[in-house]
């Protein structure tokens, strides 16, 4: 019995996904699948030393002689819990192998560009025919139609065309990209939503169906309130640094020792805020005594707090203000981050054996009374499940 065997079956055991697609948006959205209980046959190209991300480090993890093994850092952060089959789409063979394993699959997941997998007779249009009951996820740029779907999609073009960037930055400085690709990341997030509606529509009906998703797309949907401040207003939006649109004080703001996160969401708690300033006259200031006042007033209000927060120690700031229930947080870096007792509390770090050795990953954010994610395959090698999986009458059951 395989150590796996043990674990609590997960919310999507017996569900078989076929995932054809490569880097972070896709990857994002199967490892989630994955995570949650289904089986995973990842795909990769034998030819390229297979997913790109492979080659995006350092770091990369290393065998007992020091040597780089395939699994880099950015590789392993999207690809636990799958079966690394290599087969080369571009060979007859190859075309074959991929439609014996669709024909098992409920789920098949691609990010190729739109049209890009209909000369190897592996489009959704091919597969739909022959097996009416696939759910058939594409995810490119920016979708399979419009005038932009034939253009490449990055999630920092992403950002830039779906205009986050424009939002992100200081005032004054450049447009500046979020710190991580989270466009791709969020666009795997819509994809499994997208996925599980899909997956229920099949069990109620017995139909499969595609679903188009565009990281554009996904990316315009989460700007939120300031997409629907400008929609209201036709205002565009500008760079606040780390400032609210809708709400002051809510920023970073420097202490006598580093920064500190504000987040003062209602007048009461300004009340409370600005008393623990020794301010309390703020609150009879008209400029300031509602948060469309201080919105209106923002530089005037930050005149006065700015000085009275860099002569606090970030420590007795966040104590004093917790104590009042104004909100307020640290800005930690990673190496705080993971060695807090929130994060070994919730599981946010996890430590699993991969070849060639034991890798540090971050956990599920998904906590389920009833069926638990579980953790049952590392991420794997290029190639390494191929012979298991390819030479066996069930695939997907190994």
């Amino acid at each position: 019995m395989d150590a796996s065997d043990l674990l609590p079956k997960g919310a999507l055991d017996g569900v078989k996904v076929l995932d054809l697609s490569r880097i972070l948006a896709g990857p994002t959205c199967t490892q989630m699948l994955g995570d949650l209980g289904a089986t995973v046959l990842k795909i990769e190209n034998p030819k390229t030393g297979g997913d790109d991300t492979r080659q995006w480090g350092p770091p990369f993890v290393q065998d007992a002689q020091g040597r780089d093994s395939d699994l880099s850092a950015y590789f392993m952060a999207a690809n636990r819990n799958k079966y690394s089959v290599a087969i080369d789409i571009a060979t007859t063979e190859g075309q074959s192998q991929i439609r014996r394993l669709a024909a098992e699959a409920d789920i098949l997941i691609e990010n190729f560009k739109p049209g890009g997998l209909a000369k190897y007779g592996l489009d959704y249009e091919t597969l739909s025919e022959e097996f009416p009951s696939l759910v058939y996820c594409s995810i490119s740029g920016y979708g399979q139609t419009g005038p932009n779907s034939q253009k490449p999609g990055y999630d920092l073009m992403a950002q830039g065309f779906g205009g986050i960037m424009s939002l992100t930055g200081e005032p004054e400085g450049a447009p500046m990209k979020v710190g991580v690709g989270i466009a791709d990341v969020m666009c795997g997030m819509y994809a499994c939503i997208g996925i599980l509606s899909a997956l229920r529509h099949k069990e109620r009906t017995g139909e499969g169906q595609q679903i188009d998703v565009a990281l554009v797309d996904a990316q315009i949907a989460w700007l939120i309130n300031e997409g629907v401040n400008y929609l209201t207003t036709g205002n565009v939006p500008q760079r606040r640094g780390n400032g609210h649109p809708n709400i002051v004080p809510y920023d970073v703001y420097r202490t006598a020792d580093g920064h500190v996160i504000l987040a003062v969401g209602n007048d009461s708690q300004f009340t409370r805020f600005v008393d623990f300033l020794g301010l309390p006259q703020l609150v009879d200031d008209q400029r300031f005594a509602t948060n469309p006042a201080r919105l209106k007033h923002r530089d005037a209000l930050n005149a006065q707090l700015i000085p009275a927060l860099q002569a606090l120690d970030t420590k007795d700031v966040i104590q004093g203000l917790e104590a009042r229930k104004v909100p307020v947080g640290p800005v930690q870096k990673l190496d705080e981050v993971f060695a807090s007792d929130q994060v070994v509390a919730r599981d946010m770090q996890i430590e699993m054996q991969a070849d060639p050795g034991p890798v540090q990953l971050i956990g599920n954010p998904l906590k389920f009374s009833r069926t638990p994610v579980t953790y049952r395959k590392p991420p794997p090698n290029c190639g390494a499940d191929s012979d298991q999986v390819l030479n066996s009458d069930t695939p997907f059951d190994n």
